[in-house]
């Protein structure tokens, strides 16, 4: 760390967000001070998207994703997932 920040007492959050704005953290900061963490929790982002399937494979695949309890469109994702991540 180089320099403490001094972080005042704000009357309102117009003035908080002024003196973050202002702030040049690398004057406070150096790269040994940050340290790699991962969010677990987070979603990724997902996509809409249009795709033209066989009517005969959407059928089969309603059928297993009736047979194991899970929505089909879950279970499409999860087998393209397989079939992209597992090469």
């Amino acid at each position: 760390m180089k320099k403490k920040i001094s972080i005042p007492k704000f009357k309102n959050e117009v003035q908080e967000r002024n003196f973050w704005n202002k702030l040049d953290l690398s004057k406070h900061l150096s790269a040994s001070d940050f340290e790699q963490v991962s969010f677990l929790n987070l979603k990724p982002t997902s996509r809409s998207i249009s795709i033209r399937i066989p009517e005969y494979i959407i059928i089969r695949l309603k059928e297993q994703a009736n047979e194991l309890n899970v929505p089909y469109q879950s279970l499409m994702k999860k087998y393209i997932a397989a079939g992209v991540l597992n090469k």
